[in-house]
C-alpha cells in the first residue's frame, strides 16, 4: 500500500522560509517521478516542482530560484525547500508520486500560509 505523508507546513512571514517533507512508503522516491503541487480555493491544482527518476528538476516559473526540490533516497523522503516566500505562495501543498505504469498517488496535503 502506497502512502505519501506531507509535513512541514505552517504560518510564515513574507520573505521567510519553510521546508516541506514528503515521506513515502510502499514506493521508492528514486524509482518514480516525484512532485509537489499546490492548490488554492477555486483554482486548479498546479505543479510547483518535480524531480525525475534521473534527478532532473522542473519548476513552475513563479517559484524558480526560490524553491528547491530534492530527495533522500536512504530515508525515502522528498523535500521542498521554500525561500523568499510570498503571500501568493499560500496554498495547500500536495506530494505526488507518478509511477511509470499505473495511477498517480497523492498525499493528504499540508497548508502553507504566508502572512504578516
Amino acid at each position: 500500500q502506497v502512502q505519501l505523508v506531507e509535513s512541514g507546513g505552517g504560518l510564515v512571514q513574507p520573505g521567510g522560509s519553510l521546508r516541506l517533507s514528503c515521506s513515502a512508503s510502499g514506493i521508492r522516491v528514486s524509482n518514480n517521478i516525484m512532485g509537489w503541487y499546490r492548490q488554492t480555493p477555486g483554482k486548479q491544482r498546479e505543479l510547483v516542482a518535480s524531480i525525475s527518476r534521473g534527478g532532473g528538476e522542473n519548476y513552475n516559473g513563479s517559484v524558480k530560484g526560490r524553491f528547491t526540490i530534492s530527495r533522500d533516497k536512504t530515508k525515502n523522503i522528498v523535500y521542498l525547500q521554500m525561500s523568499s516566500l510570498k503571500s501568493e505562495d499560500t496554498a495547500v501543498y500536495y506530494c505526488l508520486a507518478r509511477p511509470l505504469i499505473g495511477d498517480d498517488y497523492w498525499g493528504q496535503g499540508t497548508q502553507v500560509t504566508v502572512s504578516s
